[in-house]
């Protein structure tokens, strides 16, 4: 029981993370459509979440990129 209530906070954990960054990007004037947990790492009795940010058009890979540099447009 211990062990599943530790799993439940990993990944909660990662769901928070996942909604921190999306909340940046999109101050930050960028939308990850495909922002998600990674499925496959949330599977097995001690779970490895990872975030994955997915697929995007070119031009939201380029306003993250410019967002990253810290260019304002």
């Amino acid at each position: 029981m211990v062990e599943r209530s530790r799993a439940a906070r990993t990944v909660k954990d990662a769901e928070d993370a996942r909604d921190e960054l999306r909340a940046a990007l999109k101050g930050a004037g960028v939308t990850l459509p495909s922002l998600a947990l990674d499925g496959v790492s949330l599977v097995g009795d001690f779970p490895r979440p990872l975030v994955d940010l997915g697929r995007c058009t070119p031009e939201t890979a380029r306003r993250l990129a410019g967002a990253l540099r810290g260019d304002v447009r």
